[in-house]
């Protein structure tokens, strides 16, 4: 089963340098509208059955083009929703790096938990389980690999690319995730894969799930191929923690 994790576009909050959190009415900006089209041309030659979002505004404009292109109706799930950031939401990125907080976040993500909000580990356990329990009814359900979109925001993509690296939490502040970018994990009975991380250009031909052969297991349970990985302006928010 293969999820492509989709970033918003470019947002109002991005480009004021704020931290949007779940604040109402945030939209794309003129940029982030043009890098949705463009999302939804890069993927238009997979197979995508499902789209799923953040029900947040900026995640709804983000696949709009792409439910139009494919003819499916997007669905929305609360668990993938932006962080609840507490008092922190809506202030400059500028005033909260002064905060003693900030520096936690930085180092010790597992330990941040934002002030009337909530922690960056419920974020990762609540995300985490959704795409999973997607993975599995999507399974279920086919009998297949399914491809499907997840968009959402940039610690919640961020918090599943960790936990599909194996990494802790306390790392994830190395993953870049920019705006419209996407990234791409395999699940398998085994482990999950990575195949492509802020990816925001690529050829993605790749990504279409491997016809069986004969009865044969889909080639991607296997895992990587020793010596034969396949290889996979967005306006980014240079700030570690992401709209």
């Amino acid at each position: 089963m293969t999820v492509i994790l989709l970033r918003h576009g470019v947002s109002t909050s991005n480009t004021a340098r704020t931290l949007a959190g779940r604040s109402a009415g945030v939209e794309l900006t003129e940029r982030g509208s043009e890098q949705a089209r463009a999302v939804a041309e890069r993927l238009a030659g997979l197979p995508i059955e499902y789209i799923v979002h953040s029900p947040l505004l900026r995640c709804q404009r983000t696949v709009g083009p792409l439910a139009e292109k494919f003819g499916l109706e997007p669905e929305y799930d609360d668990r993938i929703i932006e962080v609840d950031y507490g008092d922190w939401t809506g202030k400059p990125i500028a005033d909260l790096l002064t905060e003693p907080l900030w520096k936690v976040v930085q180092q010790h993500a597992s330990g941040a938990v934002f002030p009337n909000g909530e922690g960056l580990a419920q974020v990762q356990s609540r995300a985490v389980a959704a795409i999973r329990e997607r993975e599995r009814a999507y399974a279920e359900k086919h009998g297949r690999d399914v491809l499907w979109v997840a968009c959402t925001h940039g610690d919640v993509i961020k918090s599943v690319l960790a936990d599909a690296f194996g990494i802790h939490l306390d790392g994830f502040q190395r993953i870049v995730v920019e705006p419209a970018s996407i990234s791409v994990i395999r699940y398998t009975p085994t482990a999950p894969y990575v195949w492509r991380l802020n990816d925001t250009g690529a050829d993605l031909s790749a990504l279409a799930p491997p016809e069986r052969h004969g009865g044969s297991a889909p080639a991607a349970t296997s895992g990587p191929v020793p010596g034969g990985e396949i290889s996979g302006d967005s306006g980014a928010d240079n700030g570690n923690a992401k709209q």
